[in-house]
């Protein structure tokens, strides 16, 4: 059993989490450059057994693609190119930002930290991508 590695694309970051070898937690990675988005899989996968990616499909309140969804789709298609043994799955994105910034409220994060760490959202939001996703498969 492989983990499974979750994508919250963004323009300029993108928030990533991951499960322990056997499914049963997840937890924020990181969070990377965009451009340094390929790369950094790229060696991740080659370190450490990845079974599935998840990434989170960037959808409007109505159901309607945004407007990132061509930038993730292209990434996909590049990975899936590139790296065709390692699965792609799309998932709803819808409010996991707003969720995370509850979230991270909640936990206490103080302010200065919040301003300063711009990327923690998208991890927090790679997270929960991944424990819906977890969920709706029943892990």
């Amino acid at each position: 059993m492989g983990r499974i590695l979750s994508v919250d694309y963004g323009k300029k970051r993108t928030g990533l989490a991951v499960t322990d070898p056997l499914q049963i937690i997840a937890n924020g990675l990181m969070t990377v450059a965009t451009s340094e988005l390929f790369d950094f899989l790229k060696d991740y996968v080659q370190r450490e057994n990845v079974e599935c990616i998840v990434v989170g499909r960037p959808t409007q309140l109505n159901g309607q693609p945004s407007e990132n969804l061509s930038r993730v789709e292209q990434f996909v298609n590049r990975w899936r190119k590139a790296m065709p043994l390692i699965p792609v799955e799309y998932y709803d994105e819808r409010f996991t930002s707003a969720l995370a910034q509850q979230a991270i409220l909640a936990g206490g994060v103080k302010k200065k930290t919040r301003r300063g760490d711009k990327g923690l959202v998208d991890e927090v939001s790679a997270t929960i991508i991944l424990q819906d996703y977890m969920k709706s498969k029943g892990l």
